[in-house]
């Protein structure tokens, strides 16, 4: 690893976040001295950390009960600085290892690896490029009230709908300012940045590139974002749906499949029409997503993202630059032909969702489903094509067999067992809505 070792030496580092994203995406790890951490020998966390529940609580059988311990190795590729800290600090992904060398298949970054692998030995790269919404709010320290807007620099906050407004972002230039330049120190290739529907939503779009690294970024910029926010008396959300009456956050992914060997884009012909290949992965996509909507909306909070009306997708229907489609094609030139996978939510784990996204395109393609006819009008007046809560969300996919089959049968199993003790710990609560009207009325 003497890469790792003169990098740290170059940046004159002192002290190394070593991390790897758990099954809510969190960053869970050590932070080490520069003088202990070593890239050969890595460092040792239980298996149970990568399945917390969002609480920090466990689901019974989902680990042996001997509770064994991961090795975790560092990627080089993924050393970065911490760019707010105060001394030069590095942070590094670390990828997941059994004692007798194997990976760990329930870490969220092997199981995209996985995927990625199935598609190596067909001969095929994916391209993606993930757009990422959120909200910025005002500090919230009682989670009993309601989230509201910040205030901006003219000392009010955001009211209406402000859609592109390039003056409404303008509100918080000094902690967009931050955030570009905690991207571009930890090289995050973020491209546009744009105000969204939502009172104080923003998006900011990534460029498109590899798989695992467009993961990587994202779960960096989450904690970049967060940070930036805070440091500017304010917080960011990603969650699906932060405020009742505001449209919910998405990650929408976009996907192309590049030929590795001629480099040119395998969704189009050599005449620039689309091929056999871009029409399996969309009747995949069709077959599977509604199978799989827990991995793209994993919390209660983001089935209320899910409804008519609301920039949100309600089905499986694709069409040409339709938004109102839960698969959309951008128009584009033959080289850049991709599809958008527009259910997750900004909540999901970047890693789950792209093997997700990949997995349901690649039975697609595997088995040579074929899509339904483009749809050309609205599609929010079809029926609902997905489940309405996380239970039933479960219950699909615990039962997709082919999914499994491609992700790893153990880690959604795990994944299932968690999102369960994280429903039952949720439904024990009494929401004020409860009390509200059926206290005296019933």
């Amino acid at each position: 690893m003497t890469q790792l070792s003169e990098w740290l030496k170059q940046h004159q580092i002192t002290e190394v976040e070593c991390v790897t994203p758990d099954f809510t995406g969190i960053a869970r790890g050590k932070i080490v001295p520069r003088e202990k951490f070593s890239a050969d020998e890595g460092m040792r966390l239980p298996e149970a950390v990568l399945v917390q529940t969002v609480t920090g609580e466990f689901a019974d059988n989902v680990t042996p009960a001997t509770d064994p311990d991961m090795i975790l190795l560092p990627d080089p590729n993924s050393i970065r600085l911490v760019p707010w800290a105060k001394d030069p600090v590095a942070q590094v992904i670390h990828d997941c290892y059994n004692s007798d060398g194997t990976p760990v298949d329930l870490s969220p970054r092997y199981v995209l690896r996985r995927v990625l692998k199935l598609y190596e030995d067909m001969g095929w790269e994916p391209v993606v490029a993930p757009e990422m919404e959120f909200y910025i709010v005002d500090v919230n320290r009682d989670p009993d009230l309601p989230l509201q807007p910040p205030l901006g620099r003219t000392g009010r906050p955001e009211t209406g709908r402000k859609a592109y407004s390039i003056d409404a972002v303008n509100e918080y230039d000094d902690m967009f300012e931050d955030i570009y330049d905690y991207c571009d120190a930890q090289n995050l290739a973020i491209d546009t940045l744009i105000h969204e529907v939502g009172a104080c939503q923003m998006e900011i779009n990534f460029l498109h590139g590899d798989a695992l690294d467009l993961a990587d970024q994202v779960f960096l910029f989450k904690r970049t974002v967060r940070e930036a926010a805070i440091r500017h008396n304010m917080y960011a959300t990603f969650m699906a749906k932060p405020m009742e009456n505001e449209p919910g956050s998405a990650m929408h992914i976009h996907m192309s499949l590049k030929d590795r060997q001629t480099g040119k884009n395998v969704f189009s012909n050599p005449d620039g029409s689309p091929s056999e290949a871009f029409l399996h992965a969309i009747g995949g996509m069709q077959k599977y997503l509604p199978q799989v909507i827990a991995l793209f909306a994993p919390f209660v909070n983001s089935y209320r993202r899910l409804v008519r009306f609301n920039a949100a997708p309600i089905n499986v229907q694709w069409g040409y630059d339709n938004r109102t489609c839960g698969i959309r094609v951008p128009y584009s030139k033959p080289e850049a032909r991709r599809i958008e996978n527009r259910l997750p939510g900004v909540d999901c784990n970047p890693y789950i969702a792209l093997a997700a996204t990949l997995a349901c395109a690649y039975l697609g393609l595997t088995e040579k489903c074929q899509p339904s006819e483009p749809q050309t009008g609205d599609a929010y007046g079809l029926p609902f094509a997905f489940a309405r809560g996380l239970d039933e969300a479960i219950g699909l996919l615990r039962q997709c067999t082919p999914v499994a089959s491609v992700l790893g049968e153990r880690f959604v199993s795990a994944f299932c067992a968690v999102k369960e003790a994280e429903y039952v710990e949720y439904a024990r609560v009494i929401s004020p809505w409860e009390r509200r009207y059926l206290l005296l009325h019933v």
